[in-house]
């Protein structure tokens, strides 16, 4: 599971432990005992979080008018499709 730094307590990876994942999340500077983790995986995080920037750049995305989530998902999935789409130009 890649984490932001900002959830790399303790508790917070043992959470994820017991729930069978491997907490990919970088030790802040100031802990006494770092551990390793995989710093390529973690890089590709930032690729996930511009990739939802761009989508929510749809408003309806982004306000989220649908009441139904399956409706909801649907627009999601359209959004993706046209980012797709741009891309490839």
């Amino acid at each position: 599971m890649l984490m932001d730094r900002a959830y790399e307590g303790d508790e917070t990876r043992q959470l994820v432990r017991e729930r069978k994942m491997v907490p990919v999340v970088p030790p802040k500077r100031n802990r006494t005992k770092p551990w390793r983790y995989d710093r390529k995986l973690y890089r590709r995080r930032n690729e996930v979080e511009r990739y939802f920037r761009k989508i929510k750049g749809f408003r309806r995305v982004f306000t989220r008018y649908d009441k139904l989530d399956t409706v909801y998902s649907a627009f999601v999935m359209f959004t993706m499709i046209c980012e797709l789409l741009r891309q490839l130009k």
